[in-house]
């Protein structure tokens, strides 16, 4: 069968890539829409893209970034409960998410070229990571099965809240149902010269693959396919230091690319990492530090027990950690999950929400701290916590062990086969 998979940007691509090599090297034809920016991203891969001309992520959010990003962090939110908000507040919150994120990042230029790419190409079966609708609008245009590949709590959540959208709009009386996701998705549909309307699957999928444990899930009583995180982080080499037999126990410090500069600076960042280095320097651990040019170059002279490199592949590297500091980017979170090490994750900046680091918390794994409350004693305790209280460490082994049983990428091809079977319309 053909497959075409669909995603926003880079990372979220990255999720992407071990399900696309099983079905790959199972025989079916793969290809991956992108930003024409991304095409190198998706070759280096071996996969075949199909580069689509549109504004970068940045730029489909230009003008509406701060309010996406107000509305992305109260997705669910457990300081206010969405099955306990009324129907004005329902509707409200879908009116803002439409145009502020939804309509950005899935917009018109983007949707028909991919429309008329897989018109041309036909797929059987179109695999859209959680923001990329667009990919639910390809598949009701041209027939095929759709797939939404979950990775990560907070497109979870949105879909409760959409949940207790749909129960409060089916009460309206018949002209009060407002419905702007579904108008806008009909709008497009009825554009495209679709004779298809708006599902709900097109937000949910027809299935969903998650690659999540299941007692890390919410329960959206979806058709679900569990699927083993595998980790892919493109180039990578390792380096000759992480041969060396490793003589005190380990803890790595990475903040990704999630932390922009504007909000280091803001949440002064480079003077706590630089307080937290002097503050562990007289303690039996040894601290690898991965850090940009810009973080390290706004650190003083460091500690014996400190190393810092640029990049290191983190599948590589956890395995030898007893606790790993990070940024709650989720395909961090889920390496250090599938080695079984506890973490601290950084979290109630731009994207990330404070409810994700309550949701990460769940798990008896994970110590979150709000970038708001970030200071080298706060990373200090909650570094020594892990290291000192073996229950950390237990419950990380035992969701290790949860994910290490659940089915692998090659594993799940045969379901997909057969789901695609039941749901394409040609």
């Amino acid at each position: 069968m053909r497959v075409l998979f669909t995603s926003i940007e880079g990372n979220h691509f990255q999720q992407m890539v071990p399900l696309a090599w099983a079905l790959r090297t199972a025989g079916h034809e793969v290809r991956a829409a992108c930003n024409e920016s991304l095409v190198d991203t998706v070759t280096q891969t071996g996969l075949t893209a199909v580069p689509i001309r549109s504004p970068t992520l940045w730029e489909q959010l230009d003008g509406f970034q701060k309010e996406a990003i107000s509305l992305f962090n109260e997705i669910g939110t457990s300081k206010q409960d969405p099955s306990k908000a009324t129907w004005e507040d329902h509707l409200s919150y879908e009116n803002m998410v439409v145009p502020a994120l939804y309509q950005p990042l899935n917009n018109d230029a983007q949707i028909d070229q991919l429309v008329a790419a897989a018109r041309s190409w036909q797929p059987d079966l179109v695999v859209w990571e959680s923001f990329s609708i667009a990919g639910a609008v390809v598949a009701a245009a041209t027939g095929a099965a759709h797939a939404r590949l979950v990775s990560g709590p907070e497109l979870a959540l949105q879909m409760v809240t959409r949940g207790h959208f749909v129960r409060h709009r089916d009460r309206q009386p018949e002209p009060l149902r407002e419905d702007p996701t579904a108008e806008w998705l009909d709008w497009t549909l009825e554009r495209l010269g679709s004779d298809r309307r708006f599902e709900e699957t097109m937000l949910t999928g027809q299935w969903v693959v998650d690659t999540r444990p299941a007692s890390l899930r919410q329960e959206l009583d979806l058709p679900t396919v569990p699927m083993r995180y595998v980790p892919y982080n493109g180039r990578c080499v390792v380096p000759g230091w992480l041969g060396e037999p490793v003589q005190r126990r380990r803890v790595c410090i990475t903040l990704g690319t999630s932390i922009t500069s504007e909000e280091s600076e803001r949440f002064r960042l480079g003077e706590t990492l630089a307080a937290l280095f002097r503050s562990l320097a007289g303690l039996d651990v040894e601290i690898i530090a991965a850090l940009d040019p810009a973080q390290r170059g706004a650190l003083p002279d460091l500690p014996d027990n400190i190393r810092t490199t640029d990049f290191v592949p983190l599948n590589e590297l956890a395995p030898s950690c007893s606790v790993i500091v990070h940024h709650a980017g989720y395909q961090t979170k889920a390496t250090a999950d599938l080695h079984g090490v506890p973490q601290v994750v950084i979290v109630g900046y731009e994207w990330v929400s404070e409810d994700m680091g309550e949701e990460y918390e769940k798990s008896g794994t994970t110590l979150a701290v709000s970038a708001r409350d970030l200071t080298a004693e706060v990373l200090r305790e909650k570094i020594l916590r892990l290291l000192d209280e073996p229950s950390y460490t237990e419950r990380a082994g035992a969701l290790r062990d949860e994910i290490r049983a659940m089915p692998t990428p090659n594993d799940v091809v045969p379901v997909l086969e057969e789901m695609t079977r039941k749901h394409r319309r040609r």
